[in-house]
């Protein structure tokens, strides 16, 4: 069943970036509308360069658009400082990558662990939270490995519990299945629906339409527009 969506989490109006490098300015985004109901899951298509990972970038606080909108869980939060947005991301946001980012000199259970590390609770409650997680996702056999004794599927696995272990509202996923097999790809698809079916907001950046699939509406993405939205 489809969690039951309320109110906008986020809210995007008119926003645009550009980049400029001496006196070439490159258009990103081009005057992005767009809103996020909580507990949605959105899947963002296009070509390679349409400006994708700039739009998630912004969603997820990792930079400010040059001009526009963003409200955020009913804040503005659109020029704020690097360290108001770290803030906000704390507890808010959690990220999945394409490429993993684990840190290879901590073992699985040490990079799950990470981001509590920052949060004001005692190293009892952060061992049962990893615990609990690890168990959940099937990794507790693997707790002392390193990220380079992991396949693909596996580190992916222990970077969406780094990401979900702060109980985030949402998940920012970018291509998160683009190094993995069509096993691992099924899988991982799966906790993510899992997530949004208990009511995490998810936005996902892919090229796959069978990842497409499991969302409830695509943004397609062409030129740092949008072109048009399909509700599933």
């Amino acid at each position: 069943m489809r969690f039951k969506k309320n109110k906008d989490m986020i809210q995007l109006s008119n926003i645009k970036k550009v980049f400029c490098s001496e006196e070439i300015e490159t258009w990103a985004l081009r005057e992005v509308n767009l809103e996020v109901k909580q507990g949605e899951f959105v899947a963002i298509m296009g070509p390679s360069g349409c400006g994708k990972s700039t739009l998630l970038n912004i969603l997820g606080l990792l930079d400010n658009p040059t001009d526009g909108t963003f409200i955020l869980n009913n804040r503005d939060v659109t020029t704020l400082s690097e360290n108001e947005r770290t803030d906000i991301r704390k507890g808010l946001i959690g990220f999945v990558f394409q490429s993993f980012n684990l840190i290879d000199d901590l073992n699985v259970f040490e990079n799950i662990e990470l981001p509590l590390l920052y949060m004001d609770i005692t190293n009892k409650e952060r061992k049962l939270r990893v615990e609990a997680l690890m168990d959940k996702m099937q990794m507790s056999h693997r707790r002392r490995h390193f990220p380079n004794q992991l396949s693909g599927g596996q580190q992916q696995r222990v970077a969406i519990a780094r990401a979900i272990i702060t109980n985030p509202e949402i998940i920012l996923a970018d291509e998160p299945t683009g190094n993995l097999d069509s096993k691992n790809s099924n899988e991982v698809m799966n906790i993510l629906q899992g997530l949004h079916q208990q009511g995490t907001t998810i936005i996902m950046v892919t090229h796959s339409q069978h990842d497409a699939s499991y969302a409830d509406r695509i943004i397609n993405l062409y030129d740092g527009q949008v072109m048009d939205q399909v509700e599933l």
